[in-house]
């Protein structure tokens, strides 16, 4: 997500957010100097703003309007240090090596040890041992500090243990995997949760170590010369520098076979012998031997392929690891093996570790299929999860998902405890879950009803049961049929993410996957107890499963979801049954609720949870307000679940709180006002008179409400409100007053604001009774009211942030993250282009405009695609996807699809062929499919889905009319998609031939929907954390970030989206602190996990290696800076191309490094481009453009052309002039430089002359033109990349405290009497720019930044 807040946790609460302006609000940016840097002063954005920003954490941190405790500075002392108990060294003793120290914790497992081991490059090969502590075993699942007498310094010594099938099964595998610990085949094959990094290929190794090494040479002549396709204006797009070859990939071969034998299992006699399987290897120098595991361990025997000889071969040797056999008996494997281990160790664990969820490659190289026993036979034996590692079998997910919801979460530790197993056991059942999905449609599992047709077949495998996208029995008859049925699925997922959010004690939901693959949807759920024993119909006892018709209530149920109602905004209503009785319902009708066998209580079937979406929902008889019927408005949709989403539910009920606090404050304040010379006067509702009611407390009232409330002026108001709301009878009028605003905003209480939703609303088939009539009439109207919000101020407000560059997306990924945080569903998107069209900024909005036409393309195709991959059989899917690609991509006139049925078949079996009926499709109809078809109908779909004409009829043209670029399209659709193509070169513009051919596409993944657990204790720490580093407590915010990061890692594991913006954090403040080895350390770890959690081209990680390059040029490391520079601008060429106001940035960082090494022709190309896209997108007369000049006029300097220099340090000038005033410093700066450069130009035409009238006599002073110093350069690379040092005294520091204490109090006072349109003004603008510290005029107006000007 690029929201250009440097901090925002991509993943910041996506089921709380808040509107762009409080969500960005100034994530990165110090607002004022730590005591602990008397020399610095650090604004890092517009500094008065970010003094306002004090009062934000505590909000924010309250996510989905539970008030649970949160961690307050008091307590997170004490609750902290319960984690971190101190650490202590043990020494291992293990057989043949030198005994070393290992540093434990008390709360790690002995379990833990032996992972450590058997990563450890002297003790990888042992997997079958256990630990001893004076001869007494050590329990495996026991944790340290349970363990009596183990302190400081015990030895503690590793004892092998005899083999079962089990371990030597587990032995076997863990050799295979450190022989393919190089090998990238599994992240390419999207397997196992490895994915790929490339950054090591850039740094070459790691930055840590040869930072201190390079630290001399580095002024040594080096190249930066950049390929061609890097350098500006350049139109060529290569895809494989994408993925470069890595060296360490051409594996060392050790061994050329390892396998199981065909002799196993051993027969009943050997296995009296000990015999538990064999083993079939050839040897790197082509020796074939046979091996014996034994309970003793590994040993060769006499048997050959064709003969069984289970006796010893010699050399009779018997070794306990297998490594250790292999290492007698091939010399080579000795040699290679040694080596492998060696750089497997020096590679950063973050390229490594597993992720939490599996990332897929669009693209990838050739590979050799290589012989692996393991992966073999974990094919067959359908390794489900991680069973072989769990007693029991298979696993129980739903027992699982629900007991780690069950787990106490009183304080820290537990919370941590219980946080972490809910996020493993939904990693695991998400991998478990799209495992089965795939074998679902790929046809190896077998249905439970498999009589019936195949659209309607329900399965199950491993605990999980699975169902196709399909309207089943009409079940959806009334809402569209199979395109509803296609939409239910990810709707029931976005409730059960909203209600798993809320975490109420009590209600169950169950675990939910969908994936998408080759062309179907298919849901995966965990299993209720005894559901499938019982008929539904006898098991639901809340809700109706027949859309309202019969309806069922029941206490309990109400009871629990009455706690979520307030934080999800739902209104508790009743609905007329088939009798025609009343029944109360706390959520839609469809929401049914289940008692298991279990005795839990389980709610699904979440797909109403928010309210319709009456823009596309035509009613009849009932019109929309003016802004929706302007928009056209209602439109006809495919399927009438067209619901609001969660995030625009939050802004609505947030804007109609403001105009609650505009109509009743300002008359509240009058009359307070007048009251104030009366004693009795109830200031803050705590006179005698008045007592407050004790069910209204102001706090969660407030707080919970707004999920974290938004604006942050908001908060004091709020308490007023709430006061006066409470202040009983002492005032009739302001209960008047406090009345008329309620039913101004349509509040369902007279007394408190309080704004719900009733999600049966309009709903076919629910009938409300009589008596209710009224209600829902408020109701119709709130819901008119939202839709309308949506266009006038969603919409709107989204564009505005992209011309004000608030929000940066990239790619089309980025743009639908940007629109759902304001709750702008995919659907609005032509909406969005209209109004980017009409905009003033129409120029400023270019790139908008370009990734919105790109995603609606894509989109639209993908819609395509997904029907056109169903009529397709397994064996003729690449031709498919490569004809389908060609039609959609290639400018080929007429690609012509290759039937599989050309390659096999034989003459006879044709001749019956023939006169068999085709099955119910004909499986051949996608060759027919033309690229004018196609694109016809993608036109046709963006009008139909999307309202927006694209003016284009085939690729040519689009890619002509709309500057898109093929290789940006090819990578949307096949993240969108699933595809994986081969990397190579595709000449998509050739008339000749077409793009692709079968043999490009290389596989088909799946596309993943899961629920995604937070960490909320370390999430609360982060925003504290910001918060002090924004009051400009850099120690403290860097003290709370890092205990963040540890509360992440308990949560998480080490590699998470959070993570990664928590340690973006810590580098770029140890950076400003000054600590630049430590910068680089934490920023390497961040493109690290960018790379390998995002991707290695998200527009995320190209924001990472932009970073990591300005910390390696400031530890000096040159060539390293450049080439991490070059791999963000090629990155950013491929996602979007250069036209994005990112590439200014880009540009600049490249043309200062540039710069800095002399390099001045090339420095100038990309500056000037720099120039030229600020200029665009920022307007001609924007500081960044008078920035940009400055920094080409240095160039021309230093290449003694004087005058372009005058030319552009002019421009600037006359910029910072009419933008910031004469005596402003940056004026004044401007004009000095250029006093400067007229003194050398005259100096130049001087010598000039001289030379002209002497001759060669003449007497030439020396130019003095010097390289610019390495500071100067890193100053200006601080200044655009938003980190600005101002030096201070020790007097200014306190100073300043002092003024920012003052100006709290003075906020404070002012904010009880600011107007209710004020809170919003006070926000900073959104943190969106942190580079444009240099370059924002508002903060030089402001009239008290001078103070802090410096």
């Amino acid at each position: 997500m690029v929201i250009k807040t440097d901090e925002l946790p991509a993943a910041a609460p996506a089921d709380g957010t808040r509107e762009p302006s409080s969500q960005a609000g100034g994530k990165g940016r110090p607002g004022a100097a730590a005591a602990e840097l008397p020399s610095v002063m650090l604004l890092n954005g517009d500094c008065p703003e970010g003094l306002k920003k004090e009062e934000r954490p505590a909000e924010l941190s309250r996510e989905n309007g539970l008030d649970e405790a949160e961690p307050g500075e008091e307590t997170t002392g004490q609750e902290v240090i319960v984690i971190q108990d101190t650490g202590f060294s043990v020494k291992i003793l293990a057989p043949g090596i030198e005994p070393f120290s290992l540093q434990v914790s008390p709360q790690e497992m002995v379990q833990e040890i032996h992972q450590v081991l058997m990563d450890r490059e002297d003790t990888c090969h042992r997997t079958c041992f256990s630990l001893h502590l004076d001869g007494n075993m050590l329990d495996h699942f026991s944790e340290l500090r349970s363990v009596e007498g183990l302190q400081e310094g015990s030895v503690l010594r590793v004892v092998e243990e005899p083999y079962t099938v089990r371990e030597a099964r587990i032995h076997v595998r863990h050799v295979r995997d450190l022989l393919k610990s190089l090998d990238p085949s599994d992240a390419f094959n999207g397997v196992d949760c490895n994915s790929l990094s490339f950054l090591s290929v850039f740094t070459d190794g790691d930055l840590g170590d040869s930072g201190k090494r390079k630290k001399g040479l580095e002024m040594d002549p080096i190249d930066c010369t950049p390929p061609e396709y890097i350098l500006p204006g350049s139109r060529e797009r290569p895809l494989c520098p994408l993925q470069p070859q890595n060296r360490d990939w051409k594996p060392l071969q050790c061994l050329k076979v390892l396998t199981m034998s065909g002799w196993n299992p051993p027969p009943g006699n050997r296995k009296m012998h000990g015999d538990l399987m064999y083993l079939f290897v050839i040897t790197a120098e082509d020796r074939q031997v046979s091996i014996t595991a034994s309970t003793r361990g590994f040993y060769l025997n006499q048997s050959t392929a064709y003969h069984f000889n289970p006796k010893p071969a010699s050399p009779r040797f018997l070794s306990h690891s297998l490594v250790e056999l292999l290492n007698q008996i091939s010399p080579t494997f000795k040699k290679n093996f040694a080596v492998l281990q060696k750089k497997r160790v020096q590679r950063h664990p973050f390229e490594r570790i597993a992720t939490p969820f599996q990332v897929y490659s669009w693209t990838a190289p050739q590979a050799e299929h290589a012989m692996d026993c393991v992966r073999a036979e974990d094919a067959y034996t359908s390794r489900l999860g991680y069973e072989e590692h769990i007693p029991g079998q298979t696993r129980d997910w739903n027992e699982e998902l629900q007991t780690t919801r069950e787990l106490p979460r009183k304080n820290l530790p537990e919370r941590l405890l219980r946080e972490r197993a809910i996020f493993k056991v939904h990693s695991d059942f998400t991998a478990a879950a799209t495992r089965g999905a795939m074998a679902v449609i790929d046809g190896n599992v077998m249905a439970i009803n498999p009589s019936e047709e195949t659209k309607m077949q329900m399965f199950i495998w491993n605990n999980i049961f699975f169902s196709l996208g399909f309207d089943v029995r009409d079940h959806y008859k009334d809402f569209g049929g199979d395109v509803a049925a296609y939409v239910a699925p990810t709707n029931d997922l976005n409730g059960v993410r909203t209600y798993n959010a809320v975490d109420v004690e009590g209600l169950y939901t169950l675990g939910t996957v969908v994936v998408d693959y080759r062309g179907y949807r298919v849901t995966a759920q965990s299993i209720i107890p005894g559901i499938l024993e019982r008929d539904q119909e006898q098991s639901v006892i809340y809700g109706s499963i027949d859309f309202g018709k019969t309806v069922m209530s029941h206490p309990r149920y109400l009871e629990l979801l009455e706690r979520t109602s307030r934080p999800l905004k739902i209104l508790r209503h009743r609905v007329l049954n088939d009798r025609d009785e009343e029944v109360e319902l706390c959520s839609s009708v469809e929401c049914k609720g289940i008692i298991g066998n279990d005795g839990r209580h389980y709610i699904l079937d979440l797909l109403r949870t928010f309210p319709p979406d009456l823009n596309f929902l035509p009613v009849p008889g009932e019109g929309l307000p003016e802004e929706c019927s302007r928009a056209g408005f209602p439109r006809a949709h495919r399927h009438k679940l067209c619901c609001l989403r969660q995030e625009l539910v939050d802004a609505f009920v947030e804007h109609r709180y403001l105009l609650f606090m505009k109509l009743a404050a300002l008359q509240l304040m009058q009359q307070k006002a007048s009251r104030m010379e009366n004693p009795t006067s109830l200031e803050n509702g705590d006179s005698p008179s008045s007592e407050s009611k004790p069910e209204d407390p102001p706090g969660p009232e407030a707080g919970s409400e707004e999920e974290g409330g938004s604006a942050s002026g908001l908060a004091k108001v709020k308490e007023l409100a709430e006061t006066i709301a409470s202040d009983d009878g002492t005032d009739p009028r302001s209960r008047e007053v406090i009345r008329n605003a309620c039913k101004a905003v349509g509040s369902i209480s007279s007394t408190a604001f309080d704004v719900r939703f009733n999600p049966d609303i309009f709903s076919p088939g629910v009938r409300f009774p009589e008596s209710c009539q009224e209600e829902v009439r408020d109701q119709k109207q709130l819901l008119k009211d939202a839709a309308a919000f949506l266009l006038s101020c969603q919409i709107p407000g989204l564009v505005k942030d992209c011309i004000d560059h608030a929000v940066l997306p990239m790619d089309g990924a980025t743009l639908a993250e940007v629109m759902r945080q304001r709750g702008i569903n995919m659907r609005y998107l032509g909406k969005v282009l209209d109004l980017v069209l009409r905009s003033p900024a129409r120029e400023q909005l270019d790139h908008i405009y370009k990734i919105g036409i790109g995603e609606l393309i894509t989109r639209s195709a993908k819609h395509i695609f997904k029907t056109y991959l169903q009529g397709v059989e397994l064996s003729g899917l690449s031709a498919a996807i490569s004809h389908f690609l060609n039609c959609f991509l290639s400018s080929y006139p007429n690609p012509v699809a290759h039937l599989p049925a050309d390659e096999l078949i034989s003459k006879k079996r044709n001749r019956r062929r023939r006169n068999r009926p085709l099955g119910a499709a004909d499986n051949t109809a996608w060759a027919v499919m033309t690229p004018q078809e196609l694109w016809k109908n993608i036109c046709q779909e963006a009008k139909n889905y999307f309202d927006f004409s694209l003016e284009c009829e085939t690729v040519d043209q689009a890619v002509e009319t709309y500057g898109l670029q093929k290789i940006t399209l090819l990578r949307e659709i096949s993240l969108k998609t699933g595809i994986q193509i081969l990397l190579k070169e595709y000449s998509f513009d050739s008339r000749h031939k077409p793009a692709f051919t079968e043999e490009d596409v290389l596989n088909i993944f799946p596309v993943v929907k899961h629920v995604n657990p937070k960490a909320s204790d370390a999430f609360h720490f982060f925003q504290s954390g910001q918060a002090k580093v924004q009051q400009g407590f850099l120690k403290e915010g860097c003290e709370l970030i890092n205990e963040a990061l540890n509360l992440f890692n308990n949560v998480y594991g080490a590699m998470h989206v959070e993570i990664c913006a928590c340690l973006r954090l810590l580098a770029r403040l140890h950076y400003i602190m000054g600590d630049y080895a430590e910068a680089l350390s934490n920023q390497q770890k961040a493109v690290l996990m960018s790379e390998r959690v995002m991707g290695i081209e998200h527009p995320n990680t190209i924001q990472e290696y932009m970073h990591l390059a300005l910390y390696c040029f400031a530890s000096s490391q040159l060539s390293t800076a450049l080439s991490l520079l070059y791999r963000a601008r090629y990155l950013t060429l491929l996602v979007f191309g250069e036209d994005h106001p990112e590439t200014a940035l880009l540009d600049n960082n490249i043309g200062l490094v540039l710069h800095g090494v002399m390099e001045y022709d090339l420095s100038l190309r990309f500056l000037e481009n720099a120039l030229a896209v600020s200029t665009k997108y920022h307007g001609p007369k924007s500081l960044k453009v008078a920035l940009s000049h400055h920094l080409v006029a240095r160039v021309y300097e230093s290449k003694a052309e004087f005058r372009s220099a005058l030319q552009h340090e002019k421009e600037g000038y006359t910029i910072y002039k009419t933008q910031l005033g004469e005596d402003h410093e940056k004026t004044k700066e401007s004009s000095e430089y250029l006093k400067c450069l007229t003194q050398q130009a005259v100096a130049l035409q001087r010598t000039m002359n001289e030379i002209y009238r002497n001759g060669s006599s003449a007497n030439i002073p020396p130019l003095k033109l010097t390289a610019p110093s390495m500071a100067s350069v890193l100053e200006q690379l601080n200044v655009i990349n938003g980190i600005l040092f101002i030096p201070l005294s020790q007097k200014d520091l306190e100073n300043l405290k002092a003024e920012v204490a003052r100006r709290q109090q003075l906020q404070e006072a002012s904010r009880n009497r600011e107007k209710a349109e004020e809170p919003m003004a006070t926000e900073p603008e959104p943190a969106g720019a942190p580079e444009d510290s240099a370059s924002q005029p508002r903060a030089a107006k402001d009239p008290s930044s001078p103070s802090l000007q410096g």
